[in-house]
């Protein structure tokens, strides 16, 4: 989830991190404060941003990548997972 105050090149290095440790599916979103009790939004991130943090997971080696303003950890998971996850 982006928005709380990271920067790209903060985002780019996780992206690397995650490869690194196997990670082969990646999910970007915007966060979204769910209740006056949690961090409170620092910037909304373009679509275009989004679509440039995409380019960027697929470029570095991510097999599938979905990155969106309203992309969650189970956007499409299941057809996110075929052809990546075994059988």
């Amino acid at each position: 989830m982006l928005g709380v105050g990271e920067q790209p090149e903060e985002v780019h290095q996780v992206m690397k991190d995650l490869l690194a440790h196997g990670c082969s599916m990646l999910t970007i979103g915007q966060y979204l404060q769910p209740s006056k009790a949690h961090l409170p939004v620092q910037s909304y991130i373009t679509p275009e941003q989004f679509d440039e943090y995409g380019t960027v997971a697929k470029a570095l080696g991510f097999k599938q990548v979905a990155s969106a303003p309203m992309v969650r950890s189970s956007y499409h998971a299941d057809l996110q997972a075929q052809g990546v996850m075994p059988d």
